[in-house]
């Protein structure tokens, strides 16, 4: 995990293994526990493990999976896969091609998993927040979304781990509203790529994120990360407060939209 949270006690914990990753599920305030927040839990474990079930490559019976085979028409796709492809193409447009799904080239299958985790992490955290007088942490491998809507509540504080040395951090986020999205190369190589060229990305060691949703702050890590020199620029061009780690040098934090940067 490249972006850790810190949790402010007290807080409720639950976890699920879905969609290949952990999602871990912090909640304090009125509904922590209870019925209520049994039931918005089980609500947002439906939304993501449907999108597993639909958007799943390693599943062959997945309408995705059968939709790159050719099998299946996007039209006759339940109607959840053309909204992450607009999602995805207008990622494409906004990034200048530094984020694309269809990162391998002409005739290349479109592979929507870049869009496709904090588009399901931000529907069930939609789901959570319906909650009234309670505030939550939602993470996915590290990319989260928090709330906090009791008043007078601490943040949640986002750790940044360094991608150096994962044991200690590079910065500390407060955040009380928005999500939170790292790509980067400390968990599992080089292995984002340019989709302009089809090579690793390797002008920068990690960037997280902060926007107002995690769809957001998910492509535009990723299209930062592959953007490299130019990342800085193009995160400030777009009012994003980010932390970017380059292959040589210290880390840089860029604006301060939605939360503040303890470094």
């Amino acid at each position: 995990m490249t972006a850790a949270e810190v949790v402010p006690a007290p807080a409720r914990r639950r976890v699920l293994q879905v969609m290949g990753t952990a999602v871990s599920l912090a909640i304090r305030g009125e509904h922590a526990d209870g019925p209520l927040a049994d039931e918005a839990w089980a609500g947002a474990v439906r939304v993501l493990e449907e999108a597993d079930a639909v958007f799943s490559t390693y599943r062959l019976d997945s309408p995705v999976s059968r939709w790159r085979r050719g099998e299946l028409a996007l039209v006759d796709c339940p109607p959840e896969v053309a909204e992450v492809l607009d999602l995805a193409e207008q990622a494409r447009i906004e990034s200048h091609g530094a984020f694309d799904v269809e990162y391998g080239g002409e005739g290349a299958l479109p592979d929507p998993a870049g869009v496709v985790k904090g588009w399901a992490v931000q529907r069930a955290a939609d789901l959570l927040a319906e909650l009234p007088g309670t505030d939550f942490c939602l993470s996915a491998g590290g990319d989260m979304v928090c709330r906090t809507a009791v008043p007078g509540a601490q943040p949640w504080r986002i750790g940044i781990e360094d991608p150096r040395n994962t044991k200690r951090l590079v910065a500390t986020v407060p955040v009380w509203n928005g999500a939170v999205a790292t790509s980067g190369t400390a968990q599992r190589g080089a292995h984002i790529l340019d989709p302009r060229t089809g090579l690793p990305a390797d002008r920068l060691l990690q960037v997280t994120v902060l926007a107002p949703d995690l769809v957001r702050a998910d492509v535009d890590a990723t299209a930062a990360f592959v953007l490299g020199d130019r990342a800085e620029s193009w995160l400030a061009g777009r009012g994003r407060t980010a932390v970017v780690v380059p292959a040589v040098g210290e880390a840089v934090v860029v604006g301060g939209g939605e939360s503040s940067v303890d470094r």
